[in-house]
């Protein structure tokens, strides 16, 4: 008897309303709000865990903390907008308050179209993180590739999807929150093209830039190229600027307009190396000599492994100060620092060689006649 009274006297006091709802209604949606927030965490990561076994063979490489890391924040997001959906869709304004219908400009339009407009936010940032997920594995790969090609590729096409899909997110969420036409939205799009195209004109030139370096492919990620002052390896490709680290490790970002418009060295592109100088000897070098070091020098690259076959080795003019000895020859060695270690090797030879023939280098001097009278 006393059981069945307690519960009566409950459900009296659960019974009770205040501005239009229950006491029991207000302490349902509570329990599901605090219960939502404490368990979120722990749905977010197991919903993700769950759709990564879906591309677990797709995407090993980057393993399940880096996907965590991606899509808990938007999935937990999306779990937080449910919880309290699902916590106040159980209460109801006071009657008193006379608002008009959801399909009446009024607060409860203003709280629906709000609703629907951070859902379609939140399913858009769900899905732009899938794309950099995807855009990860796909880098991946392709750095396993010799090809880099697919290297420049991969940031561009991870760019230009979530591009499309920010885009088509912002008009559904115009279609959805202020009820417009879709239709009229992308044939107003249309008409003003010709006015956007001329208000960014530059934009839209480096965007046609950067789609000609990808076409014509002048050089790729990790090219050591020259334009204009600028000189440094290609870091990345991007829709409007592409970013290249200087020899002095300065980042440096240059509009795709200018890669395409101004003259270009693709240094990593050449196949060989030039070396050009002139070494001087002393006027007291004798004919022979001169003509022994001449040949010893020649023998010397030729003789090198990694340079072109007949260099040039000539007696070129007689100096204010000096013999001079032309040297020029080609060295199959792209890389610079390849290149400057060939130079070094030569150049040694050529110390030995001036020395063995007790001949000496000479330097800018002057001779000084005096008369007596």
């Amino acid at each position: 008897m006393n059981f069945y009274y307690a519960i009566s006297i409950m459900n009296d006091y659960l019974n009770q309303v205040y501005f239009g709802n229950t006491l029991g209604q207000y302490l349902l949606s509570l329990g599901i709000l605090v219960g939502g927030l404490i368990l979120r965490k722990y749905i977010s990561n197991f919903s993700s865990w769950i759709l990564y076994r879906c591309f677990r063979r797709f995407g090993k490489t980057i393993g399940v903390k880096k996907f965590l890391e991606l899509l808990s924040a938007p999935f937990g997001f999306i779990l937080l907008i449910a919880v309290f959906y699902a916590a106040f869709n159980r209460l109801s304004f006071p009657p008193e308050w006379e608002l008009v219908s959801e399909n009446d400009f009024g607060l409860r339009f203003i709280i629906l179209q709000l609703f629907e407009g951070i859902i379609i936010f939140a399913i858009t940032w769900y899905l732009i993180r899938i794309i950099e997920f995807i855009g990860l594995v796909m880098a991946a790969r392709a750095a396993l590739t010799e090809s880099k090609l697919d290297d420049q590729f991969v940031p561009f096409f991870k760019s230009a999807l979530k591009i499309v899909v920010a885009g088509l997110g912002f008009i559904i969420m115009l279609s959805a929150v202020f009820n417009l036409n879709v239709v009229s939205i992308l044939t107003g799009l249309g008409i003003g093209g010709l006015a956007f195209a001329l208000a960014a004109k530059e934009t839209l030139e480096n965007l046609l830039g950067s789609f000609t370096i990808f076409l014509d492919k002048p050089f790729k990620i990790g090219d050591l190229v020259k334009v204009g002052e600028v000189e440094g390896y290609i870091e990345g490709i991007g829709f409007r600027s592409t970013r290249i680290r200087a020899l002095d490790r300065t980042l440096v970002t240059v509009p795709n307009k200018k890669m395409v418009d101004y003259e270009l060295m693709n240094d990593t592109e050449r196949e060989v190396r030039r070396a050009k100088f002139t070494i001087g000897l002393t006027y007291s070098t004798s004919a022979e000599q001169l003509k022994k070091v001449m040949l010893e020098i020649l023998d010397a690259v030729n003789a090198h492994p990694l340079t072109e076959p007949d260099p040039v080795v000539r007696f070129v003019e007689f100096g204010s100060s000096s013999l001079n000895i032309l040297v020029l020859y080609l060295s199959r060695t792209p890389q610079i620092a390849d290149f400057t270690k060939v130079k070094e090797e030569i150049n040694f030879q050529i110390m030995e060689i001036v020395q063995s023939n007790d001949c000496e280098f000479a330097f800018p001097s002057s001779t000084v006649y005096l008369s007596k009278e």
